[in-house]
């Protein structure tokens, strides 16, 4: 009975196919679940580094140290009533924060968290990334239209402003490290850098490193680019309408896009998995681990800048976008482009 089923998923297409996908949805869970408790605890982590700048204790009563906070904040969510304003468009005011919380995760599928550990290694998982990330925009559009309310449409058009002018230093950022690369492949970006922590595109492309990460607080409207959400002019902005489950996943896909852009940021100029010294002791560490040491210090300046930068003017935060980040990115393109070409430094295909 039993080398009748091996026999079934090893030799037979159908059992194969299924075994695949029975793969597949393993490798899925595999991120998903810890993605997601990862998730809930960078709430506890915000909350937490907030209260120390502004000394203050912060969660410390649901658990030991507070550690149970995220899940009766969870709890108590999940329990309140989802409130559908009567001249709302009920089918797209519940689709909009699932299509924001879902480009949050399937943009991990090219992740690479180790050499080899990658659900899908594609060739184009830098044009992957950036096109599941540009589709975020279109969640909270369909939230800001469907709320009929001024203020979550003025949020909305704030956001798709916001994103839109942002991503375009990000894709000069992205063009930068290609040229360095010579592969759009995230796991070749990451043995590009092999070597010591000075071998890490971050030095080489400091002003590009600087320009993502910015660029990453605009992305997810993070102070002092929270303009969307703007609570002295825009109540919530484009959240202003929601309440229980759906307003969670805004707020839980919010978190996941940080994380996913510090893991991007990670990738393409932290070395990804490689350790700072190429020697023992630290060799012996995982790369895994090494990958999520480097996600957690990017996040920890995401929760630094919180709590310590005022909110941008509108004005202030388009001029940055298209007067500074966007000709300074073109610019540092063509300097790389010239320096490989003119330094014979242009990377074999």
């Amino acid at each position: 009975m039993f080398a009748d089923i091996v026999r079934f998923f090893t030799a037979d297409p159908v059992g194969q196919a299924i075994l695949r996908v029975v793969i597949i949805l393993l490798e899925c869970l595999a991120v998903t679940v810890p993605l997601l408790v990862a998730v809930a605890y960078m709430t506890y982590v915000d909350r937490k580094v907030w209260a120390s700048i502004q000394l203050r204790r912060g969660p410390n009563v649901v658990g030991p140290f507070g550690l149970l906070q995220p899940f009766a904040d969870g709890l108590k969510l999940v329990l309140k009533e989802t409130i559908v304003p009567s001249s709302a468009n009920k089918v797209l005011f519940i689709i909009a924060p699932m299509i924001t919380f879902t480009t949050a995760l399937v943009a991990w599928a090219v992740v690479p968290f180790s050499d080899g550990w990658v659900i899908a290694d594609i060739n184009v998982g830098i044009l992957y990334l950036f096109a599941i990330s540009s589709l975020g925009v279109y969640g909270i559009i369909i939230a800001g239209w469907a709320s009929n309310s001024k203020y979550a449409f003025l949020g909305a058009l704030r956001s798709a402003a916001q994103m839109v002018s942002y991503e375009v230093s990000i894709g000069f950022v992205l063009i930068t490290v290609l040229l360095c690369v010579g592969s759009l492949n995230l796991t070749n970006v990451v043995i590009a850098q092999s070597g010591w922590f000075w071998n890490w595109f971050w030095l080489p492309l400091l002003p590009m490193f600087v320009i993502f990460f910015v660029s990453s607080l605009a992305e997810t409207a993070r102070t002092p680019f929270d303009l969307p959400m703007s609570e002295a002019e825009l109540v919530q902005g484009f959240q202003t309408e929601y309440s229980s489950m759906p307003f969670a996943l805004f707020f839980l896909g919010e978190y996941a896009n940080m994380i996913l852009l510090s893991a991007m940021a990670a990738v393409l100029f932290l070395g990804g998995w490689l350790s700072p010294i190429p020697y023992a002791p630290f060799t012996y560490v995982p790369g895994v681990v090494w990958f999520c040491l480097k996600i957690a210090f990017l996040l920890f300046v995401f929760s630094w800048t919180k709590g310590t930068l005022p909110r941008y003017r509108y004005d202030q935060l388009m001029r940055l976008g298209w007067k500074v980040f966007l000709p300074v990115s073109l610019g540092w393109v063509v300097i790389t482009a010239a320096v490989l070409q003119f330094g014979g430094w242009v990377p074999k295909l």
